[in-house]
């Protein structure tokens, strides 16, 4: 809401009890999070801010004794993307949840349709219950080594920054420019520098040298820690840490060790990636509050790290707190131990109760044509999918690690026939292709995967961080050919094959990325796809897609695999299959 003086006045007004609020929520017990007490109190609301605590009347009122006052919960690092919805149904996902901010960042539409991406994502965001900053994206396509589908530098950049609602330039994931003070990231650095705006980092394997010079760069936080070690680090270098539980990095619990009661003020919560089903069934940021309180965190303590930090860490002065002057975004719990949500409020107003949305919100807004016509390949034949090898050669393999997007650089002994690469099922050595899919230049990069455990049949995507090509497994050619070929019949999305038939998909047709249906839809496909992955021989003991869509992302140690070819990320550079 805009500033006025007639709105100050009210506020005023109604602080120093000469009106009426018009609404008081009456005998809670207030969780104060810049002091960590819990203080039972009234609070008195005008026009979707708190204008005070203490005795107050209102027009309307709601007892809440014996409940807890909770502020509304902060995501400090999401991509609305990855849950495949748009953001209006991601609002009627999370809100449930008690997440009532989140800090997105479009990077993933944005190297799918750039500029419009960006566009269609702050018009899709615009007037939900659900209050959606946005980080502009800073390294589109992530790296040189590789084709996504756009490319913005400096100048596509900068105009975003006149928009309310974008705060920062997201995720700095190119560190060798920065080291190497490449000119063009300079530019966009220096842009939100002077723009006095915040400036997302993305230390993955980053040692302590290299945090130096994110800091002297001016980017001051990071979600890629995933040992203690490496979170203390940040924070004795000035850096926010970001603790991300989502679908794929599961990194909260290990990271929890590295919080106590002198430096969690710099720590926050974040998602990062999560996908709808596990938004729905575990959670957003109640999940990461709920978890860090049975590992033994002081829920006075997560529930500042979820609210008041990330507001502080984004500049956001009005939200993070229940007390005056802050906005009325706030949870009322009948359980502060294990963070029973029972109302949720957004600006004043009940937005959801008992785990579902008060009042659905749907989407306005249109995608244009081409986000919608994203996906161009070539036909891909049995030859594009042929791995050449030497009969008994050793091979280089990406090797997954359950529930983390970082990978194994494996060495090992492969089956080849007439110098051609077998799949062995025993071994759990399959075939992994990434096929170029904006600009139909042909590519087809080709390695070897195992810990994926398909045994019969394929799977592909369209999501496949973060240049988007369609990234595809399986235990035989026919199978992956047919399921690659899918994903672009259906304009994007993700496929499961069996014997040259499809036995289950989600189409995603809005940049490859996002469904245009419900969330309800959504999620029953998901767990179509679910079962499908069960049938062709996943062990499910990690999300197969969520893991499949970070292999081709070559900002993520150790082994990855882009539409180039495989790709060392220790050495930045594409290598050979034979070892």
């Amino acid at each position: 809401m805009k500033q006025t003086i007639e709105i100050l006045k009210k506020r005023i007004d109604v602080a120093a009890k000469r009106t009426p609020a018009d609404l008081v929520i009456k005998n809670g017990k207030i969780i104060n999070v810049f002091t960590r007490e819990i203080l039972t109190d009234d609070i008195a609301i005008v026009d979707g801010f708190i204008a005070g605590i203490g005795d107050f009347e209102g027009n309307e009122t709601i007892d809440a004794s014996g409940k807890y006052i909770v502020p509304g919960f902060i995501d400090g690092h999401v991509h609305i993307e990855s849950a495949m919805v748009t953001p209006s149904e991601f609002a009627n996902v999370v809100l449930p949840h008690g997440v009532t901010t989140v800090i997105a960042d479009p990077h993933e539409i944005a190297n799918v349709s750039g500029v419009d991406g960006i566009e269609f994502m702050l018009k899709a965001s615009e007037g939900i219950p659900l209050d959606v900053f946005l980080m502009l994206p800073s390294c589109v396509p992530a790296t040189p080594f590789e084709n996504a589908g756009a490319t913005l530098e400096a100048e596509q950049l900068e105009p975003f920054y006149t928009h309310p609602r974008v705060i920062g330039l997201g995720e700095v994931m190119d560190f060798p420019s920065v080291f190497h003070n490449d000119e063009k990231m300079l530019k966009k650095l220096a842009d939100a520098s002077i723009q006095e705006k915040r400036i997302d980092g993305h230390a993955a394997g980053i040692d302590s040298n290299g945090i130096n010079v994110y800091m002297a760069a001016g980017i001051r936080t990071d979600h890629e820690c995933v040992t203690p070690e490496e979170a203390l680090d940040r924070l004795r270098k000035g850096m926010y840490v970001m603790l991300r539980e989502g679908s794929a990095a599961k990194d909260l619990i290990a990271l929890l060790q590295a919080v106590n009661e002198q430096n969690a003020r710099r720590c926050l919560f974040v998602t990062d990636d999560k996908h709808l089903d596990e938004l729905i069934n575990e959670g957003s940021i109640d999940y990461n509050v709920i978890t860090a309180i049975k590992e033994g965190l002081d829920p006075l303590l997560a529930i500042q790290m979820a609210t008041l930090n990330a507001a502080e860490c984004f500049g956001l002065k009005t939200k993070g707190a229940v007390a005056p002057g802050y906005e009325a975004d706030f949870l009322i719990l009948n359980d502060l131990d294990t963070i029973d949500i029972e109302k949720v409020y957004k600006s004043g107003k009940l937005v959801a109760m008992n785990g579902e949305i008060v009042s659905h919100c749907e989407s306005k807004v249109a995608p244009s044509p081409s986000i919608i016509d994203s996906v161009k390949i070539n036909s891909v034949t049995s030859d594009h999918l042929q791995i050449k090898i030497n009969d008994g050669s050793l091979a280089n393999i990406i090797g997954i690690i359950p529930n983390k997007i970082v990978t194994k650089h494996l060495i090992e002994n492969v089956d080849s026939k007439n110098g051609l690469f077998q799949c062995n099922l025993e071994k759990d050595h399959l075939k992994l292709a990434v096929v170029e899919r904006h600009k139909k230049t042909g590519n087809v990069g080709l390695g070897i995967i195992k810990g994926l455990g398909i045994k019969n049949g394929a799977v592909a995507s369209t999501v496949a961080h973060d240049s988007h090509n369609i990234v595809a497994a399986g235990t035989s050619d026919e199978d992956l050919m047919k399921a690659i070929h899918l994903t672009s019949e259906m304009k994007g999305g993700l496929v499961v094959v069996q014997n040259g038939e499809m036995i289950a998909s989600l189409p995603l047709p809005i940049s490859g990325l996002i469904s245009d249906q419900p969330s309800s839809i959504v999620n029953k496909r998901i767990s179509e796809l679910n079962q499908a992955l069960i049938k062709i021989g996943c062990s499910m003991e990690f999300n197969p897609f969520v893991t499949l869509s970070f292999l081709a992302l070559p900002v993520i140690p150790e082994l990855k695999l882009t539409d180039v070819g495989l790709f060392n990320v220790k050495t930045l550079r594409h290598i050979q299959i034979e070892a």
